[in-house]
Formats: C-alpha cells, structure tokens, sequence
C-alpha cells in the first residue's frame, strides 16, 4: 500500500489568504465534458440569504498513480466581497463544497464533500480555517509511550454524550485517571451528515466533525490524555460509508456501472460497502491510519465491523491494511520525536483492535491484530444474568478467554495478543437491564432499573480481574442504566448523555467504590495483568451459583470467589499455597495460617465475592 499525496490533497493554506484545493475524483475527465466548481462562504455568513458563496472552478490534469485530479488556487484578496456585510477575506472559518456539472446530465451535482478534507462545517460542508493556528505540542509528548496490552484498562466514550465536545471531555481526563483507566476508546470522531449520531456513518475521514471540535481540539485531548498516563485508540470505519460519502454519491449521481472506491467486497451489513479490491480504496485507508498518527498521535485503532472488509489472511482487505499499518511502524523506529512512543526495546506497542465478533480467535491468529472484541463473555454473562446456572461454568472459561492465543509469531515478528472484556459497550443495554427495565413511554425510554444494581457487582468483579483488557463504557461504574433497542435507527440516533449526577446517589457511590478498588487491585498486582487464570469449575460450586477462579505469576496468588444468588453460601476451598490471606475488597475478612492442600470453608456474601491473595515467599 502507499500513501496518497496529501500535500496536493483538500482544502490547504499556502498563506494567510491563498488556498489551495484538490481531490482525485478517478475517471471523471475534463475529456468527458465534466466541470468541477468550489462554491466557498464564510461560516459567519453561510445562513444569510443576501450573501452567497464565491464559485471558483477547478483544472483538470492526470496522475499518474491515481487517474483524474482537479485542483485550483484561490486568493482571497483578489475576489470582492459578495456583499457589503460579508466576512469574506476576514480569518476565521470557511465552509465549502464541490459542485459537477455535464452537458449530459440535467442538473449539477451539487453538495459533494471534499474526501480530503481536514476540518468540516455543518452537515456535508468541508471547511478550512484562515489564520489557522497549529496545536503546540507539550514537552511531555515526546517521553510518553503507548502501553503494552497487559496494562491496559479501555474506557469507551462518545464525545457528545461523554463530555459534550473536546474541551469537557478534557475536563474528565483526571477522573478517569483517578478511577484507574489507562486507554480511552473514543467512538467514531469523522463527520457523518446528523447532529446527533453514533458516527458509524463518515463521510469524512480525515478530521474531526465539527460536532466535538477541530483538528487542534482533537491533538489537545490526545496531547493531555498521554500527560495522564492515558492512551487514546480511535474507533475507524472502514468497511462502509454513508451513501453521502463523495466516492458513493458522486458516481451513483454519474449513473456510472462501477466505482472506483465503493462496491461488494467481502459481507455488507451496514451503510455502502467500500472495495478493497480497488488500490485507490486500500491506499486511502492507509493513509488515513497514517495521518492519525502522525498528525493526531493516537495510539492505535478499534476497527469497526472487520467482516465487512475481511477477505482471510492473505486477502487485500483488513489483513493487508493491518500489516502495512504494523510495517509503517517498523519502519519509524530511527525516527525521532512522537514515533518513538510505540517502540519498547525489540517491541512495538501499536493498538490494533478487530471488531470481529464471528472469528475473534481467527483474527487473532492470522493477522497484525494484537487484541479483539469478542462477545463471548457478554453473551455468557447474559445468559447466567437471566438464571441459566448452565451457563456460570461457560462464564468461568470465557473470563478465561479459553482457546485465545496470548502471543504470536507471524513474519518473524513476536506479537503479544488478547481479547477485550466487557459486559457492557455502546452496542448493547445497560447490564442492569438484564434484571428489569422500567417502561418510560416507549420502548426507547426504557431503562433498567437501578434498584437492582447490587446484582451486577459480581459481574463487575469478575470482569476487572480476568485475563485480557477489561472495558468499562462510559457511566458504567456509576450505574448509567439506558436500554439500547436490538434494531433500528433509534439505536445510532438515540442521543443517551452521560448523567454524571449518578456519580453522587448511593447506587453510584457504591459502584463507583468497587470500581476504583478493583482497578487499583489490577494496578498494584502483577498477576491480575499477566498471570495465568484457572477457572475451579466445581459442581460443588457452581449449584451454590458460586465461581472460583485464580489468578497467579510467580509467587503471587489470588483467589477471587464470586457469589451471584441472593443468599450468602459457604465452600470448601483448599488454597494451593500455605499463609496468611489477605482479602482485597474491604480487608477485614482475611485467612490466617492456610495450610496448603487442607479445605478450608469460605462463606461468600450475596451479589457480591470476595478476593483473596497471598504474596508467597520465592
């Protein structure tokens, strides 16, 4: 794959009133009676009816990698104000589009958005901004260092509903650094056409939609999450669009019989599917994962929808592009400077996560992918949640992540490999709901009800110190309690803010309590980040609706025991190691003088579990 020439590519400042504009819009010629135009308007005049946008058209020329380019310069000083009051030619932000026009079709393609665009105005405007001052980059950004998957706790959050925009956003990094994170998932930041959407949907990938802020917004909350100690992945959409996206509806406009960018590939679940068959379609994708890190330093990417562009291991599509991503890497290591913060002595710490729910261990084992969502915990949660005591011995091996490879070698490259953990995620309702909803008018206003809150805290311990990256959603450690609907649009065009007022109610204290203290846990021992799990999977056990399991590295030993029924029950246990005992979560339950081998009785309080550990002598 290569990188397109984004030095000749949008909308770019040459000066403080030249602009320079261009876009590769493949098989659409000058030869074939096409005219390109950029209608241009100040954003402070764009809803004014007495002020219209300056229309300048664009030349056409060939490249020779990438067929029909078009691309004009405009200075902003040689163009009269298109009425007395306009803001034209004053700094500030200008919004634009592209408009076809061909003897052969009746009317102009209007409302095309430039692909290359940097910034983005109102719905389907691509933007740029006159005076346009670049973020300046804190010293601390060129020590910090992306963190390897065993120390990594995710935190997924939309921007709109976590903080509002970037600068609240900003705001909360300190209290997700205090609650124990270390890596935020943000959900999808391109521009989509709505005001209020999950943003599954871009049509536009190379900024950040004017919704949350602009492109040195976005480098300011990178730039302070890392001077927390938090690692920032973006959530990236690849494998489709929205129909709005130019390289979709520009060529169905055209009437064309194929497309350059767009058309099947491998499955299409959702929105217009992009062809990687295309080199034009793998090379842009590249370079978008390109310029997210070097222009925004994130530390890696969740990749939305993987089947949608998994073709296997050595297809063109998401295997290609995860490998090329890793290489590009490779080849930064003698480069100075933010590069630097993914390389840790012979490795090289880049997030590359698959949304790849029907083969999360395949995915795993054949490409570049080093972690997974994987559904397999929720769905057994789900089910144990619901009083299918069947499923607590699924649950134990799948906190397990049994049959998940922990390190791979692919090329001669050594890479160490996981799944996430959640129990709850943007896609799903609330955990709670899994114990009762409350009806609010509809089935979109439904929540879960918050009075049994007490049941998910077994849960919630188990997910906090099982193997692999544990994700929390955003409000899940206060108890945010939405119902998300299984279908339809109201799932991505639902706005569902975070009600940061459940911090302070009991429900939310109390959550928040045994959040922090689970978190704090995994920071401060090792094993809970890198030792080997056993799951006690007792008959015993299991039909008091009890689970068992270890976590242990070295002479470090943990037992974590989870009760989910409704009365306390007691079990024998007999611990592998002989010593004191402390217990994690309140510290006044400990064993003294365990001796190993011997069953001990250990009495489980309801909804809740106990986690005991020893540190033994080498």
């Amino acid at each position: 794959m290569k990188r397109l020439p984004l030095e000749k590519l949008g909308a770019r400042g040459a000066s403080s009133h030249i602009v320079n504009f261009g876009v590769f819009l493949p098989w659409v010629s000058a030869t074939h009676g096409n005219r390109l135009w950029v209608k241009v308007i100040h954003e402070k005049d764009q809803f004014l009816q007495h002020i219209p946008p300056l229309i300048f058209e664009l030349r056409h020329s060939h490249d020779a990698d990438y067929g029909d380019y078009w691309s004009t310069q405009i200075d902003l000083t040689l163009h009269p104000k298109p009425h007395p009051d306009a803001a034209w030619g004053a700094p500030g932000k200008y919004v634009y589009r592209y408009c076809l026009e061909n003897q052969a079709i009746s009317q102009p393609i209007d409302w095309i958005i430039d692909p290359f665009a940097r910034e983005f105005g109102v719905g389907k405007l691509s933007a740029f901004t006159l005076g346009y001052e670049q973020h300046v980059w804190s010293s601390h950004e060129n020590q910090w260092k992306t963190p390897p998957l065993s120390d990594l706790v995710l935190y997924e959050l939309m921007i709109g509903e976590f903080g509002g925009d970037i600068d609240k956003t900003i705001a909360r990094l300190d209290y997700l650094a205090d609650l124990g994170v270390t890596g935020i998932e943000l959900m999808p930041v391109s521009n989509v056409s709505n005001v209020v959407d999950w943003g599954f949907l871009p049509i536009g990938y190379f900024g950040v939609d004017e919704r949350f802020g602009n492109r040195r917004d976005m480098q300011r909350l990178v730039d302070a999450a890392h001077q927390r100690g938090i690692a920032v992945i973006l959530d990236s959409v690849y494998g489709h669009t929205s129909e709005n996206f130019p390289y979709s509806y520009l060529y169905r406009e055209l009437a064309y019989r194929e497309n350059p960018f767009m058309g099947p590939f491998a499955k299409d679940y959702f929105g217009e599917s992009t062809d990687f068959n295309r080199a034009f379609t793998r090379d842009f994708f590249f370079t978008v994962n390109h310029h997210w890190l070097d222009c925004y330093h994130i530390d890696g990417f969740r990749y939305d929808c993987v089947p949608n562009y998994w073709d296997g291991a050595t297809g063109q599509g998401y295997a290609a592009l995860t490998y090329e991503t890793y290489r590009l890497l490779k080849e930064k290591r003698s480069t100075p400077g933010h590069w630097q913060r993914f390389f840790d002595q012979d490795k090289i710490n880049l997030i590359q996560c698959a949304e790849q729910l029907e083969g999360p261990v395949e995915i795993l084992e054949k490409t570049y992918s080093n972690c997974t969502w994987q559904n397999e915990t929720l769905g057994a949660a789900q089910q144990s949640a619901h009083g299918n005591r069947n499923s607590f011995a699924d649950l134990g091996l799948r906190l397990g992540l049994l049959g998940y490879p922990r390190e791979t070698t692919m090329n001669g490259d050594i890479l160490a490999k996981t799944a996430l953990q959640y129990i709850e995620n943007h896609d799903h309702s609330r955990f709670v709901c899994n114990f009762g909803t409350i009806a609010r008018d509809n089935e979109l206003l439904k929540e879960g009800d918050r009075n049994r809150w007490y049941k998910v805290q077994p849960y919630l311990i188990g997910l906090l110190t099982a193997p692999g990256v544990p994700l929390l959603w955003q409000g899940q450690e206060f108890g945010e309690n939405y119902a998300v609907p299984q279908q339809g649009w109201g799932r991505v065009m639902m706005f569902r803010p975070v009600r940061w007022d459940y911090f302070y109610d009991p429900v939310g204290q109390a959550t928040v309590s045994l959040v922090r203290t689970l978190l704090g846990l995994r920071g401060r021992q090792p094993q809970f980040r890198h030792g080997d799990h056993f799951f006690y999977g007792d008959h015993d056990y299991l039909s008091k609706n009890l689970m068992f399991f270890s976590r242990r590295q070295g002479n470090r030993y943990s037992l974590v025991a989870l009760n989910f029924g409704d009365t306390a029950q007691t079990a024998l246990f007999a611990f592998p190691l002989s010593g004191d005992y402390r217990e994690e979560l309140h510290g006044n339950d400990g064993l003294q003088g365990i001796a190993a081998g011997r069953p001990r009785p250990l009495t489980i309080p309801s909804n809740y579990g106990r986690i005991w550990s020893i540190d033994a002598a080498p």
